[in-house]
């Protein structure tokens, strides 16, 4: 797990900002863990160490009707995937595209399982996890080449998936948000069998050509640290001013709806902010949603902050009306071709 240390303030500073009770205690415990802090590790410990902490911060997977692995053709090889249905047979329909965080660098199909399972739930829709590719051992463009082609693969619908896919829906947290926009763009740009109808990006990395405010003012203290960032930056490589990069430097017009969703207390806030804003003046349908009070990586804490819960509730139910008026408006599209 990225990693926190305790802010200090400047007497001159304005006034600290608001911090729920309960991720105040979550941050109290992660403050006081020993050992190393993420960038101080090897990548390979630093994936451990991240895995390690998802039983105690995340709930269990739960009930689902399906959980299926996958191997989708790539690349660079076969890329794993997880299949998550509440619903162990349905008829066809949109599925959605499941990307995880962790700067590139960490994470996998089993940290951001329990998130999944509750999409499907929420959502009332399958979710595929992709597990691409990881930095520093392949760094960019590995990660958005392989989210892309399993894209573009479950677009087919392909019989290992079970189930008709009339639409894509790409998902994903930080790390993850930033290549759900990525593959959004690229199957705007060049479609695949099936349109991507919308994208839900949680507290997105959009940009990483310049500073912003929120960068700054939560560089440490607050779990995800400028450090740690430093540290994943440095592992990914990728080209900065490229789009399959920084996707707010791209032309947003034509771009499906969204749902954008950001941490007050977040480094990256202010990315999923101006993504959000540049989607609405580009005349793209877009719902912004700022969980106030709480941290990046929100969604995998719900049982360690027990109020991202309601978080992730009120984010998955504004996704699910945007999803339904757009499958909707898709089948009415093609009635009339």
């Amino acid at each position: 797990m990225a990693d926190s240390s305790t802010p200090t303030q400047n007497p001159t500073s304005p006034p600290p900002p608001y911090v729920r009770p309960d991720v105040a205690g979550f941050l109290a415990f992660l403050n006081n863990l020993p050992g190393p802090r993420t960038h101080e590790m090897e990548p390979p410990a630093a994936r451990a160490a991240y895995a390690a902490m998802k039983d105690v911060a995340d709930p269990p997977v739960g009930a689902l009707g399906l959980i299926k692995d996958i191997a989708i053709p790539g690349p660079a090889g076969p890329i794993p995937a997880r299949l998550f249905d509440v619903q162990a047979d349905r008829l066809p329909g949109p599925l959605v595209l499941f990307y995880h965080g962790g700067g590139f660098v960490i994470g996998n199909l089993e940290t951001h399982a329990s998130f999944c399972a509750e999409i499907s739930r929420a959502l009332d829709l399958p979710v595929l996890a992709v597990d691409y590719r990881l930095a520093p051992e392949d760094p960019w463009p590995a990660a958005p080449d392989d989210c892309e082609a399993a894209a573009r693969w479950a677009a087919s619908g392909p019989a290992e998936l079970g189930r008709g896919v009339t639409a894509l829906v790409p998902c994903g947290d930080s790390a993850g948000g930033n290549l759900a926009i990525v593959v959004a763009a690229a199957l705007r740009d060049a479609p695949a069998a099936a349109p991507v109808i919308s994208h839900l990006p949680f507290y997105p990395a959009t940009d990483t050509t310049k500073p912003y405010p929120s960068y700054d003012q939560f560089a440490e203290g607050y779990l995800l640290t400028r450090a740690t960032m430093d540290w994943f930056n440095a592992a990914y490589q990728a080209e900065a001013e490229h789009v399959r990069a920084s996707p707010l430097r791209g032309d947003l017009a034509g771009m499906p709806p969204a749902v954008v969703v950001t941490a007050s207390l977040d480094p990256i806030r202010d990315q999923g902010r101006a993504y959000a804003a540049a989607l609405a003046e580009a005349g793209v349908a877009v719902v912004f949603r700022e969980a106030v009070g709480t941290i990046h990586g929100f969604v995998t804490l719900r049982k360690a902050i027990p109020s991202s819960v309601g978080d992730v509730a009120g984010a998955l139910t504004a996704a699910k009306a945007m999803i339904a008026e757009a499958e909707a408006q898709r089948v009415m599209a093609q009635a009339a071709a």
